[in-house]
């Protein structure tokens, strides 16, 4: 057959091929589509041409073609989500938005019990629910879900695809967002593609990075870091069926596919595609730092990563608009913003990135109970795009690495390494005075690096308190716990709370028992929810109260300020106590200063500032108390507190 494709296709190439795939459509939606592909055709194609810049025509008119295809069968409901994402493309950014991060089973048993805990977030503020990976892994050890074996299929335990899309409507129902992941770097060694590869077929070989001796891992191993060190050494595994060696970078059975061929970006599309059209709102690219691979360095956050964002997101914005991504990149402080876009990819990456540099500065001024460090970290930050929005947490279901820039240490006084270990000792409780009781996760004797587990209550000293008895010290551990969702709460962007912490929620002490779990103690904070502990959230005076309803007062207080549009940025007010954090918001109504005190002492905030902010006559937001200057020109602040001012 004659092959009639142009070698270098156009925008109107695009749309004809979409309308013969559409051609069963009414005439409306159509030029919906028509009007998508017109307006992120360059996008798709600026971002195809680098990462395939001899295909890229070819692999644009495949994915225009697959993205029609998935349009045709979109839901009348997810059209009309569409819209309502175009009309309010800031829907993300919205100070209403409150995230909860959960395992489906832990949290409910199975997703159609999930949806009978929807008046529970409800009550808690919550918009937005990622559900960690709930796709079908492989079976036995699968590194909490992460080894995917069918994309396309919901874990039997919890239940079928279509209980998902009966969850997800639920939640859509109720104005919550459904989020899940979608792991872009690796599958299992069960998956599909690797059966095939391994049973010969040369298409599917190609999926993978596989080499014939040791020649090139060799060469690659000689600048990449190992991922978990303790048990999965190096990041190359010889398989006897394939007689090679696979890439490998997080455990010998999870293979890592080979985005430098175009079949395999074309499958995740089409996956994406899958997951939109079950109501899946957020997506979270998993491992997107590592996707990208590149010979004499670490094979992280390479050019070509954010190039292949950009085309999937191009192409998922003409297919489904209303899905937008999270970049999961646990990077460092440098290299954070550009999961966000910056230069040429500036709003056309993902929509959403997680904070890391937050999460650490949060735990390493409640250790120190001195902001000089975070103050200094966080103005270094180069600026996130209007249009993006982090995300922001004290927790999440990982390990805490302490991602501590060496020169922001430096710029302080304090000596990074020296630091680092620090934080380990003072989360582990072995620094004098630490009541905290987290685990060391992973410790590498030759970069000192030792990153922690442990729930928010137990890092905090809540675990400690609670066991000792002491009213004093349970006060002071909740005031610490409080504060540290606090800031990341009123910091901007989304904020996620990590399910249990909501309660105060102790470390596990039987994580261990779990099949499967005895060799990774991340497993510590990830509880099954205690249902019996959350009914004492309505028991006036309880842990479980006082947590829960801090959380949620801090939740629908935020909801009512418009200062918290993500669009507003976070501008670090320089310290005048090194006890005390200032966040400045400067909205167009006013500005919110959000300040806390991070010591066990009382602080102030001097007049001037109260003044130079516009705020000489305001409110505290969290408790709605007007604010009284006093007769020495300051405000006074309780041990860890903090304050939301804006303008009366």
């Amino acid at each position: 057959m004659l092959d009639i494709r142009p070698a270098h296709p156009t925008v109107d190439d695009a749309v004809q091929r979409a309308l013969q795939v559409t051609a069963a459509l009414s005439s409306e939606r159509q030029e919906a589509l028509e009007l998508r592909i017109r307006r992120y055709w360059d996008d798709l194609v600026d971002g195809l041409s680098v990462i395939y810049p001899r295909q890229w025509g070819e692999v644009a008119l495949r994915l225009v073609e697959e993205a029609a295809t998935a349009y045709t069968v979109r839901s009348d409901a997810l059209h009309r989500l569409d819209q309502r994402r175009l009309l309010e493309p800031d829907w993300l950014q919205s100070p209403r938005m409150f995230g909860y991060a959960t395992y489906a089973d832990r949290f409910a048993g199975t997703l159609r019990r999930v949806a009978d805990k929807i008046p529970y977030l409800h009550e808690l503020g919550v918009t937005y629910l990622h559900l960690m990976p709930l796709l079908q892994p492989r079976e036995g050890d699968n590194d909490g879900g992460y080894a995917v074996a069918d994309y396309r299929q919901v874990r039997s335990d919890l239940g079928s695809m279509d209980d998902l899309v009966d969850l997800a409507t639920a939640l859509r129902d109720n104005e919550i967002s459904l989020v899940c992941d979608l792991v872009l770097n690796h599958v299992a060694k069960e998956h599909e593609w690797a059966v095939r590869a391994r049973a010969g077929e040369s298409r599917y070989r190609d999926y993978f990075l596989v080499y014939p001796d040791r020649e090139m891992p060799d060469a690659y191993e000689a600048t990449l870091p190992e991922v978990f060190p303790d048990f999965a050494p190096g990041n190359f595994t010889f398989d006897e069926e394939l007689q090679g060696w696979v890439w490998t970078t997080f455990n010998e059975w999870q293979w890592d596919v080979n985005w430098a061929n175009p079949d395999v970006f074309c499958e995740y599309a089409d996956i994406v595609f899958f997951l939109a059209n079950a109501g899946v709102e957020v997506i979270r690219l998993d491992a997107i730092a590592f996707t990208w691979k590149r010979r004499g360095t670490q094979c992280q956050n390479q050019p070509e990563v954010h190039a292949l964002t950009q085309a999937l997101r191009a192409i998922t914005r003409i297919a489904c608009p209303a899905v937008a991504f999270k970049a999961e990149a646990i990077v460092g402080p440098r290299d954070l913003v550009q999961y966000l876009g910056q230069g040429e990819h500036t709003g056309k990456v993902s929509d959403l990135a997680y904070h890391n540099s937050l999460m650490v500065q949060a735990w390493s001024l409640l250790a120190t109970g001195d902001v000089t460090l975070t103050a200094h970290a966080l103005e270094a930050l180069p600026p996130a795009p209007t249009t993006s929005t982090w995300i922001t947490y004290l927790r999440c279901h990982d390990d805490i690495g302490w991602a501590i820039d060496d020169a922001d240490a430096a710029a302080v006084g304090l000596n990074g390494f020296a630091h680092r270990a620090f934080l380990s000792d003072w989360y582990i409780g072995e620094f004098p005075g630490s009541t905290a009781r987290g685990l060391t996760f992973q410790a590498n004797p030759a970069t000192g690096d030792r990153r922690i587990s442990g729930t928010a209550g137990g890092l905090v000293g809540l675990d400690v308190a609670r066991t000792v008895g002491n009213p004093t010290d349970v006060d002071h551990a909740l005031a610490r716990l409080f504060l540290g969702h606090a800031l990341v709460v009123g910091f901007g962007g989304i904020p996620v709370v990590w399910s249990g912490d909501e309660l105060g929620t102790p470390n596990d002490p039987l994580w261990a028992t779990e099949p499967g779990h005895e060799d990774d103690n991340r497993w510590v904070h990830r509880a099954r929810m205690d249902w019996e502990r959350a009914a004492r959230r309505n028991q006036d005076g309880t842990i479980e109260s006082r947590v829960f309803g801090g959380l949620a007062h801090l939740a629908h207080t935020r909801a009512s300020l418009p200062h918290f549009h993500a669009s507003v940025a976070s501008e670090v007010v320089a310290p005048w106590d090194s006890g005390v954090l200032a966040l400045a918001r400067s909205h167009p109504i006013g500005t919110l200063l959000a300040v806390y005190n991070v010591t066990p002492t009382w602080r102030h905030v001097p007049g001037w500032v109260m003044r130079s902010h516009g705020l000489a006559d305001s409110v505290e937001a969290l408790s709605g108390a007007r604010v009284a200057i006093g007769d020495d020109d300051t405000v006074a602040l309780p041990p860890y507190a903090v304050a939301w001012f804006v303008a009366v």
